[in-house]
Protein backbone atom coordinates (compact mmCIF):
# COMPACT_ATOMS: atom_id res chain seq x y z
CA UNK A 1 0.00 0.00 0.00
CA UNK A 2 3.25 2.51 0.66
CA UNK A 3 4.06 1.38 -2.72
CA UNK A 4 1.32 3.32 -4.28
CA UNK A 5 0.50 6.08 -1.98
CA UNK A 6 3.98 6.89 -3.06
CA UNK A 7 3.45 6.17 -6.99
CA UNK A 8 -0.05 8.46 -6.43
CA UNK A 9 1.39 11.41 -4.15
CA UNK A 10 4.34 11.54 -7.11
CA UNK A 11 2.13 11.69 -9.80
CA UNK A 12 -0.26 14.14 -8.36
CA UNK A 13 2.81 16.24 -7.74
CA UNK A 14 3.96 16.22 -11.13
CA UNK A 15 0.37 16.86 -12.65
CA UNK A 16 0.57 19.70 -10.55
CA UNK A 17 3.79 21.02 -11.88
CA UNK A 18 3.04 20.09 -15.63
CA UNK A 19 -0.03 22.13 -15.26
CA UNK A 20 1.45 25.22 -13.94
CA UNK A 21 4.15 25.54 -16.90
CA UNK A 22 1.40 25.07 -18.83
CA UNK A 23 -0.13 28.13 -18.04
CA UNK A 24 3.53 29.97 -17.37
CA UNK A 25 5.27 29.39 -20.40
CA UNK A 26 2.90 30.52 -22.76
CA UNK A 27 2.50 34.13 -21.14
CA UNK A 28 6.54 33.64 -21.38
CA UNK A 29 6.33 34.41 -25.51
CA UNK A 30 5.92 37.70 -26.97
CA UNK A 31 2.39 38.84 -28.51
CA UNK A 32 -1.04 37.18 -27.07
CA UNK A 33 -4.37 35.70 -29.00
CA UNK A 34 -6.15 38.74 -28.01
CA UNK A 35 -3.72 40.96 -30.21
CA UNK A 36 -2.94 38.62 -32.82
CA UNK A 37 -7.12 37.91 -33.53
CA UNK A 38 -7.12 41.52 -33.16
CA UNK A 39 -5.12 42.19 -35.87
CA UNK A 40 -7.02 39.53 -38.37
CA UNK A 41 -9.65 41.19 -37.88
CA UNK A 42 -8.56 44.51 -38.45
CA UNK A 43 -7.48 44.14 -42.03
CA UNK A 44 -10.82 43.82 -42.58
CA UNK A 45 -11.18 47.18 -41.31
CA UNK A 46 -11.61 48.90 -37.91
CA UNK A 47 -12.96 46.99 -35.26
CA UNK A 48 -15.57 48.84 -32.65
CA UNK A 49 -14.36 48.72 -28.90
CA UNK A 50 -17.22 46.73 -27.89
CA UNK A 51 -15.99 44.04 -30.21
CA UNK A 52 -12.60 44.32 -28.56
CA UNK A 53 -14.19 44.02 -25.24
CA UNK A 54 -15.73 40.84 -26.28
CA UNK A 55 -12.77 39.24 -27.45
CA UNK A 56 -10.82 40.23 -24.60
CA UNK A 57 -13.48 38.51 -22.71
CA UNK A 58 -13.90 35.64 -24.75
CA UNK A 59 -9.74 35.02 -24.57
CA UNK A 60 -9.29 36.07 -21.22
CA UNK A 61 -6.98 39.11 -21.93
CA UNK A 62 -7.87 41.42 -19.34
CA UNK A 63 -5.34 43.44 -18.98
CA UNK A 64 -6.93 44.27 -15.05
CA UNK A 65 -6.38 41.04 -13.70
CA UNK A 66 -2.83 39.83 -12.49
CA UNK A 67 -0.96 36.88 -12.84
CA UNK A 68 -2.31 35.02 -9.81
CA UNK A 69 -6.03 35.70 -10.42
CA UNK A 70 -5.28 34.25 -14.05
CA UNK A 71 -3.85 31.03 -12.86
CA UNK A 72 -6.88 30.54 -10.40
CA UNK A 73 -9.24 31.36 -13.27
CA UNK A 74 -7.13 29.16 -15.34
CA UNK A 75 -7.52 25.91 -12.89
CA UNK A 76 -11.18 26.61 -12.60
CA UNK A 77 -11.68 26.57 -16.23
CA UNK A 78 -9.38 23.48 -16.27
CA UNK A 79 -12.21 22.17 -13.60
CA UNK A 80 -14.99 22.72 -15.66
CA UNK A 81 -13.05 21.31 -18.84
CA UNK A 82 -12.94 24.96 -20.43
CA UNK A 83 -9.51 24.86 -22.31
CA UNK A 84 -10.46 28.39 -24.41
CA UNK A 85 -11.01 29.55 -27.40
CA UNK A 86 -9.01 28.84 -30.40
CA UNK A 87 -7.78 32.30 -32.38
CA UNK A 88 -6.42 29.61 -35.22
CA UNK A 89 -10.30 28.56 -35.92
CA UNK A 90 -12.25 31.57 -34.03
CA UNK A 91 -14.55 30.75 -32.21
CA UNK A 92 -14.31 27.11 -31.93
CA UNK A 93 -13.36 26.26 -28.79
CA UNK A 94 -10.33 24.01 -27.87
CA UNK A 95 -12.24 20.75 -26.83
CA UNK A 96 -14.00 20.39 -29.37
CA UNK A 97 -10.97 20.76 -31.86
CA UNK A 98 -8.77 18.56 -29.60
CA UNK A 99 -12.19 15.99 -29.49
CA UNK A 100 -12.29 16.19 -33.33
CA UNK A 101 -8.54 15.26 -33.37
CA UNK A 102 -7.97 12.53 -31.01
CA UNK A 103 -9.58 9.60 -32.69
CA UNK A 104 -7.78 9.84 -35.61
CA UNK A 105 -4.62 10.34 -33.66
CA UNK A 106 -5.79 7.17 -31.11
CA UNK A 107 -6.38 5.10 -34.55
CA UNK A 108 -3.81 5.64 -36.37
CA UNK A 109 -0.71 5.97 -34.04
CA UNK A 110 -2.24 3.82 -31.40
CA UNK A 111 -2.63 0.71 -33.76
CA UNK A 112 0.98 0.95 -35.48
CA UNK A 113 2.39 1.33 -31.84
CA UNK A 114 0.76 -1.88 -31.14
CA UNK A 115 1.33 -3.38 -34.66
CA UNK A 116 5.25 -2.39 -33.99
CA UNK A 117 5.50 -3.40 -30.38
CA UNK A 118 3.83 -7.30 -31.53
CA UNK A 119 6.03 -7.62 -34.26
CA UNK A 120 8.95 -6.53 -32.72
CA UNK A 121 8.99 -8.35 -29.38
CA UNK A 122 7.77 -11.38 -31.14
CA UNK A 123 10.69 -11.39 -34.13
CA UNK A 124 13.17 -10.28 -31.49
CA UNK A 125 11.90 -13.36 -29.12
CA UNK A 126 12.71 -15.38 -31.87
CA UNK A 127 15.78 -14.02 -33.11
CA UNK A 128 17.41 -13.99 -29.32
CA UNK A 129 16.13 -17.90 -28.95
CA UNK A 130 18.03 -19.19 -32.19
CA UNK A 131 20.86 -16.56 -31.92
CA UNK A 132 24.12 -17.40 -34.45
CA UNK A 133 21.65 -18.81 -37.18
CA UNK A 134 20.31 -17.29 -40.48
CA UNK A 135 17.67 -15.53 -38.26
CA UNK A 136 20.13 -12.97 -36.95
CA UNK A 137 20.34 -11.83 -40.63
CA UNK A 138 16.88 -9.43 -40.05
CA UNK A 139 18.80 -7.24 -36.97
CA UNK A 140 20.86 -5.29 -39.38
CA UNK A 141 17.96 -4.86 -41.69
CA UNK A 142 15.29 -3.49 -39.42
CA UNK A 143 18.47 -1.64 -37.63
CA UNK A 144 18.79 0.77 -40.66
CA UNK A 145 15.22 1.25 -41.01
CA UNK A 146 14.90 2.63 -37.61
CA UNK A 147 18.04 5.03 -38.40
CA UNK A 148 15.74 6.30 -41.13
CA UNK A 149 14.16 9.49 -40.48
CA UNK A 150 10.46 9.16 -40.59
CA UNK A 151 9.63 12.56 -42.87
CA UNK A 152 11.96 10.76 -45.23
CA UNK A 153 10.21 7.33 -45.43
CA UNK A 154 7.28 9.26 -45.52
CA UNK A 155 7.92 11.39 -48.30
CA UNK A 156 9.57 8.11 -50.15
CA UNK A 157 6.48 5.95 -49.70
CA UNK A 158 4.68 8.86 -51.02
CA UNK A 159 6.64 9.19 -54.20
CA UNK A 160 6.93 5.24 -55.07
CA UNK A 161 3.01 4.27 -54.11
CA UNK A 162 1.04 7.57 -54.34
CA UNK A 163 2.98 9.42 -57.04
CA UNK A 164 4.64 6.93 -59.50
CA UNK A 165 2.08 3.45 -58.89
CA UNK A 166 -0.94 5.63 -57.53
CA UNK A 167 -1.71 2.60 -55.40
CA UNK A 168 -2.57 5.08 -52.51
CA UNK A 169 -3.59 8.66 -51.89
CA UNK A 170 -1.45 11.32 -51.39
CA UNK A 171 -3.43 13.33 -48.32
CA UNK A 172 -6.23 13.23 -46.10
CA UNK A 173 -7.42 10.20 -43.51
CA UNK A 174 -10.85 9.54 -46.12
CA UNK A 175 -12.00 10.49 -49.46
CA UNK A 176 -13.41 13.65 -48.89
CA UNK A 177 -15.29 13.81 -52.66
CA UNK A 178 -17.05 10.85 -51.70
CA UNK A 179 -18.06 11.29 -47.82
CA UNK A 180 -19.25 14.77 -46.84
CA UNK A 181 -18.24 13.74 -43.11
CA UNK A 182 -17.09 10.74 -40.52
CA UNK A 183 -20.37 8.29 -40.73
CA UNK A 184 -20.92 4.72 -39.52
CA UNK A 185 -20.88 2.82 -42.68
CA UNK A 186 -18.35 -0.01 -43.77
CA UNK A 187 -17.62 2.17 -47.31
CA UNK A 188 -16.28 5.10 -44.87
CA UNK A 189 -14.05 2.56 -42.73
CA UNK A 190 -12.71 1.16 -45.51
CA UNK A 191 -11.79 4.38 -46.91
CA UNK A 192 -10.28 5.23 -43.20
CA UNK A 193 -8.27 1.84 -43.34
CA UNK A 194 -7.31 2.83 -47.00
CA UNK A 195 -5.68 5.91 -46.16
CA UNK A 196 -4.06 5.11 -43.09
CA UNK A 197 -2.25 2.24 -44.92
CA UNK A 198 1.16 4.01 -45.92
CA UNK A 199 0.47 6.49 -42.47
CA UNK A 200 0.80 3.45 -40.22
CA UNK A 201 3.71 1.48 -42.28
CA UNK A 202 5.44 4.34 -42.02
CA UNK A 203 5.03 4.19 -38.42
CA UNK A 204 5.52 0.32 -38.54
CA UNK A 205 8.58 0.33 -40.52
CA UNK A 206 10.63 3.30 -38.67
CA UNK A 207 9.82 1.67 -34.86
CA UNK A 208 9.81 -1.98 -35.36
CA UNK A 209 13.64 -2.16 -35.50
CA UNK A 210 13.86 -0.84 -31.39
CA UNK A 211 11.40 -3.24 -30.47
CA UNK A 212 13.12 -5.96 -32.11
CA UNK A 213 16.95 -5.47 -31.29
CA UNK A 214 15.90 -4.70 -27.24
CA UNK A 215 13.93 -7.96 -26.72
CA UNK A 216 16.70 -10.14 -28.89
CA UNK A 217 19.26 -8.94 -26.46
CA UNK A 218 17.24 -9.60 -23.38
CA UNK A 219 16.37 -12.86 -24.95
CA UNK A 220 19.85 -13.59 -25.23
CA UNK A 221 20.90 -12.56 -21.62
CA UNK A 222 17.94 -13.84 -19.94
CA UNK A 223 18.86 -17.60 -21.73
CA UNK A 224 22.40 -17.28 -20.04
CA UNK A 225 20.87 -17.23 -16.49
CA UNK A 226 20.82 -19.97 -13.92
CA UNK A 227 16.77 -20.69 -14.01
CA UNK A 228 17.37 -21.65 -17.73
CA UNK A 229 19.87 -23.41 -17.18
CA UNK A 230 17.92 -25.70 -14.02
CA UNK A 231 14.66 -25.91 -16.45
CA UNK A 232 17.16 -27.32 -19.20
CA UNK A 233 18.64 -29.69 -16.37
CA UNK A 234 14.95 -30.87 -15.43
CA UNK A 235 14.19 -31.85 -19.21
CA UNK A 236 11.35 -29.48 -19.44
CA UNK A 237 10.44 -28.92 -23.24
CA UNK A 238 11.95 -26.66 -25.15
CA UNK A 239 8.52 -24.54 -25.56
CA UNK A 240 7.84 -24.26 -22.01
CA UNK A 241 11.51 -22.77 -21.53
CA UNK A 242 10.83 -20.48 -24.38
CA UNK A 243 7.55 -18.96 -23.57
CA UNK A 244 7.25 -19.62 -19.65
CA UNK A 245 10.88 -18.77 -18.55
CA UNK A 246 12.55 -17.14 -21.49
CA UNK A 247 9.96 -14.62 -22.72
CA UNK A 248 7.79 -13.82 -19.41
CA UNK A 249 11.39 -12.64 -18.16
CA UNK A 250 12.87 -10.53 -21.38
CA UNK A 251 9.94 -9.02 -22.02
CA UNK A 252 9.51 -6.87 -19.01
CA UNK A 253 11.62 -3.94 -20.07
CA UNK A 254 9.63 -4.22 -23.48
CA UNK A 255 6.44 -4.30 -21.82
CA UNK A 256 7.61 -1.29 -19.54
CA UNK A 257 9.17 0.34 -22.81
CA UNK A 258 5.59 -0.09 -24.69
CA UNK A 259 3.98 2.01 -21.56
CA UNK A 260 6.07 4.40 -22.27
CA UNK A 261 5.18 4.53 -26.39
CA UNK A 262 1.33 4.42 -25.97
CA UNK A 263 1.69 7.35 -23.57
CA UNK A 264 2.97 9.24 -26.79
CA UNK A 265 0.09 8.12 -28.96
CA UNK A 266 -2.07 11.12 -28.17
CA UNK A 267 0.68 12.95 -28.80
CA UNK A 268 1.01 11.41 -32.38
CA UNK A 269 3.60 11.23 -34.81
CA UNK A 270 3.95 14.78 -36.00
CA UNK A 271 6.29 14.70 -38.85
CA UNK A 272 3.84 11.95 -40.05
CA UNK A 273 0.66 13.09 -39.64
CA UNK A 274 2.35 16.47 -41.20
CA UNK A 275 3.48 14.75 -44.49
CA UNK A 276 0.42 13.19 -44.96
CA UNK A 277 -2.33 15.99 -43.80
CA UNK A 278 -3.70 13.26 -41.34
CA UNK A 279 -6.00 15.62 -39.16
CA UNK A 280 -4.16 14.38 -36.07
CA UNK A 281 -3.67 15.57 -33.19
CA UNK A 282 0.12 16.80 -34.36
CA UNK A 283 -1.15 18.19 -37.56
CA UNK A 284 -2.93 20.49 -34.95
CA UNK A 285 0.04 21.36 -32.55
CA UNK A 286 1.53 21.98 -35.83
CA UNK A 287 -1.24 24.65 -36.89
CA UNK A 288 -1.06 25.74 -33.52
CA UNK A 289 2.08 26.79 -32.89
CA UNK A 290 2.76 28.33 -36.40
CA UNK A 291 -0.39 30.59 -36.51
CA UNK A 292 0.93 31.47 -32.38
CA UNK A 293 -2.60 29.76 -31.03
CA UNK A 294 -1.72 29.78 -27.81
CA UNK A 295 -4.52 28.65 -26.57
CA UNK A 296 -4.91 25.57 -28.55
CA UNK A 297 -1.11 24.89 -27.93
CA UNK A 298 -2.27 24.84 -24.02
CA UNK A 299 -4.93 22.49 -24.51
CA UNK A 300 -2.86 19.80 -27.20
CA UNK A 301 -0.08 20.53 -24.65
CA UNK A 302 -2.14 19.41 -21.87
CA UNK A 303 -3.85 16.93 -23.18
CA UNK A 304 -0.18 14.98 -24.09
CA UNK A 305 1.15 15.53 -20.40
CA UNK A 306 -2.24 13.71 -19.18
CA UNK A 307 -2.02 10.85 -21.55
CA UNK A 308 1.81 10.65 -20.80
CA UNK A 309 1.18 11.22 -16.95
CA UNK A 310 -2.14 8.69 -17.20
CA UNK A 311 0.20 5.34 -19.07
CA UNK A 312 2.93 5.67 -16.69
CA UNK A 313 1.44 5.47 -13.78
CA UNK A 314 -0.87 2.81 -15.57
CA UNK A 315 2.71 0.97 -16.01
CA UNK A 316 3.83 1.27 -12.75
CA UNK A 317 1.43 -0.60 -11.01
CA UNK A 318 1.47 -3.16 -13.32
CA UNK A 319 5.21 -3.03 -12.99
CA UNK A 320 4.42 -3.28 -9.02
CA UNK A 321 2.19 -6.96 -9.36
CA UNK A 322 4.39 -8.38 -11.96
CA UNK A 323 7.55 -7.75 -10.55
CA UNK A 324 7.15 -8.09 -6.29
CA UNK A 325 10.47 -6.55 -5.99
CA UNK A 326 9.58 -3.30 -7.40
CA UNK A 327 7.22 -2.92 -4.45
CA UNK A 328 9.97 -3.47 -1.56
CA UNK A 329 12.33 -1.49 -3.69
CA UNK A 330 10.73 1.87 -3.47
Amino acid sequence: MRFYARRIGFYALTLWIAVTLNFLLPRLLPGDPYTILLAKLQRNGDVSPAIQNTLRLLLGADEDTGLWEQYTTYLGNLLRGDLGISVTQFPTPVTDLIGGALPWTLGLVGTATVLSFVLGVGLGAWAGWRRGTWVDSIIPSTTLLQSLPYFWVALLFIFVFSVTLQWFPIIGAYDVFTFDGPEWSWAFVGSVLYHAFLPALTIVISSVGAWLLGMRNMMVATLSEDYITTAEAKGLSRRRIFSTYAVRNAAIPSVNGFGIALAFVVAGSLVTEQVFSYPGLGKLMIEAVRNNDYALMQGVFLMITLAVLAALFIMDLVHGLIDPRARHSD
